[in-house]
C-alpha cells in the first residue's frame, strides 16, 4: 500500500526580500511565523503499518530548524533572498538526503500564502525551469494594474 505522510513544524524569523522594488512592502524588514509541512510519500512498510517513524521526520528536521528559528533568514547561507520558494528548496536540499522518500516541502509565511516545492522536474524541452510565462505568481502584478487603474 502506498502512503503520503505529512509532518509540520513552525519557525519564527525577520526577513526582507532586496531585489523588490524599494516602494515595495516586504523590501523593508518584516518577519513571519513561518510554518513547513514535511510530506513524505512511498509504500507502508507491512510489518510495522507505517511509512516512516514521524520521530524521524522530526530527526531530519532539527538541524535545519536550528538554523532558521528566530533568525535574520538573509544572513543564512543559500536564503539572501528568502522568498518562501526559495526557503521550500533550500530545506528540501538539506532534507533529501536524510528523507529518501521526500516528496514535497511548503512553506507557509501566513495563513493564505504558501509556495510547495517537489524536487526539480524537467519540462518540455529540457529544461528543468518552467517557461517564463508560467512562473508569474496569480495576482504578482495586482499592484502595478491597480495603479494604472487609479
Amino acid at each position: 500500500m502506498n502512503v503520503e505522510l505529512r509532518k509540520s513544524f513552525q519557525f519564527e524569523a525577520a526577513h526582507l526580500l532586496p531585489h523588490l522594488p524599494k516602494s515595495h512592502k516586504c523590501r523593508r524588514l518584516h518577519g513571519h511565523s513561518f510554518k513547513v509541512d514535511i510530506a513524505l510519500s512511498g509504500p507502508c512498510n507491512p510489518k510495522l503499518g507505517w511509512l516512516v517513524d514521524y520521530a524521524s521526520i522530526s530527526a531530519a528536521f532539527e538541524p535545519v530548524w536550528k538554523k532558521l528559528d528566530h533568525r535574520y533568514l538573509n544572513d543564512v547561507p543559500g536564503l539572501e533572498n528568502p522568498t518562501s520558494e526559495i526557503i521550500a528548496a533550500w530545506i528540501w536540499k538539506k532534507l533529501k538526503p536524510r528523507l529518501p522518500l521526500l516528496a514535497e516541502i511548503a512553506v507557509a509565511e501566513t495563513c493564505t500564502a504558501r509556495a510547495i516545492y517537489r524536487g526539480e522536474r524537467v519540462y518540455p524541452g529540457g529544461s528543468h525551469k518552467l517557461p517564463p510565462a508560467r512562473l508569474r505568481r496569480p495576482g504578482w502584478d495586482f499592484a502595478e494594474k491597480a495603479s494604472r487603474v487609479a
